[in-house]
């Protein structure tokens, strides 16, 4: 199953770029709720380039790190990555006048309903909105 969810950033796709890629962006957006963080973040944007990101609950509960591999890179224009279990994803930026329209389409995993994967994405993608916007 092929989940999406997308949100419009009204900054520079430059902009939109530096915050999605950078690792120390990375480690103030990428996060569901106000009691998480990513306490570390590597991002090799190239193709056949990997990831990590470790996120964690602030109290110290549990943490995990996500991992992948950029399959294709259009720079300012679309990500495809596999995550470490497989689990395919597709990210496109759509720059025009007012902004930039991010789109974010990835397999659903197993372990958690649809909705709650979609909500949990669609939160962590309404996070960097407010993070590039600031």
């Amino acid at each position: 199953m092929e989940i999406t969810v997308d949100t419009h950033v009204a900054v520079n796709i430059e902009h939109v770029w530096e915050c999605w890629t950078n690792p120390e962006h990375i480690k103030k957006w990428n996060n569901a709720s106000a009691d998480w963080h990513t306490t570390f973040a590597e991002n090799d944007v190239t193709e056949g380039g990997e990831f990590i990101f470790t996120m964690a609950a602030k109290d110290g509960s549990v943490k995990f790190d996500l991992r992948g591999t950029y399959q294709h890179v259009s720079n300012h224009e679309h990500l495809i990555y596999f995550l470490e279990d497989g689990r395919k994803v597709i990210v496109a930026f759509l720059s025009d006048d007012t902004g930039v329209q991010i789109i974010e389409k990835f397999e659903a995993e197993e372990v958690n309903s649809a909705d709650v994967q979609k909500s949990g994405w669609q939160a962590i993608l309404d996070n960097f909105k407010r993070y590039a916007e600031s």
